[in-house]
């Protein structure tokens, strides 16, 4: 998929309709939001699950660094409004279990969704590999989950081939996931990034590639964990 401009369409909330209408697409295919608390269990399916969303209240003063602080390299990071709950989005841990955002211990995580067929991604993934090295902590992790259709070989390879090291093998090989952020306005190809808090709030979202080994991505990550207090 091509890079589109985030600017041309604003973040809308999640709505019960469209949440409805993503189970039965893919309903017992895999997990995109887990029923009650943000913990899930190996087992748990979409066919299961109930939406644990609805708008959050960003700190004002977050929201504002944020904004200043998304320049150079990462200008393209909108920061949301209005946020929104992500903790129950759902993917596969390095384990194969499933697992959500809300189960990573309160840090605030970059989560990006990227596949090995997506050029833009393949060229971006040593640089999320390298903010991970450089800031990676009990405060902040990124997230980088490959949306591959059933390929766990064909990743592998590519992460040894490219030399990834510091990040985890996280993936959702249903696309599920990634059409359920496209559904809500999140993503409009590949790859999509998106800067969750640690109370599972969305903070800001971008979509297209980034230098995430340069100043300006650390600069936003520790504006953020620091402002936010993690």
């Amino acid at each position: 998929m091509t890079k589109t401009n985030p600017n041309k369409s604003g973040l809308k909330p999640l709505t019960l309709l469209a949440v409805a209408t993503l189970l039965g697409v893919f309903a017992g295919a895999g997990a995109v939001y887990v029923k009650g608390s943000p913990s899930v269990h190996a087992g748990d399916t979409l066919a299961q699950a109930s939406p644990n969303v609805g708008e959050c209240a960003i700190d004002m003063s977050l929201k504002e660094k944020v904004a200043k602080a998304a320049t150079g390299d990462v200008a393209a990071m909108i920061p949301a409004s209005p946020s929104r709950q992500l903790g129950a989005l759902a993917f596969n841990g390095p384990d194969g279990k499933l697992m959500s955002v809300g189960s990573l211990k309160g840090k605030t995580v970059l989560v990006n969704l990227w596949a090995t067929w997506c050029v833009p991604c393949r060229e971006e993934m040593p640089a999320l590999d390298q903010l991970q090295a450089n800031a990676g902590s009990d405060k902040f992790e990124v997230v980088a989950v490959n949306v591959d259709a059933g390929n766990a070989e064909k990743r592998a390879r590519f992460l040894a081939d490219a030399g990834i090291k510091a990040l985890k093998d996280y993936s959702e090989p249903t696309m599920a996931l990634f059409n359920a952020a496209k559904k809500e306005g999140l993503a409009f190809g590949l790859p999509v990034t998106m800067l969750i808090g640690p109370d599972g709030c969305l903070i800001a979202a971008m979509n297209g590639p980034a230098n995430w080994a340069g100043d300006d991505a650390l600069n936003l990550i520790n504006t953020v964990t620091e402002t936010s207090g993690t």
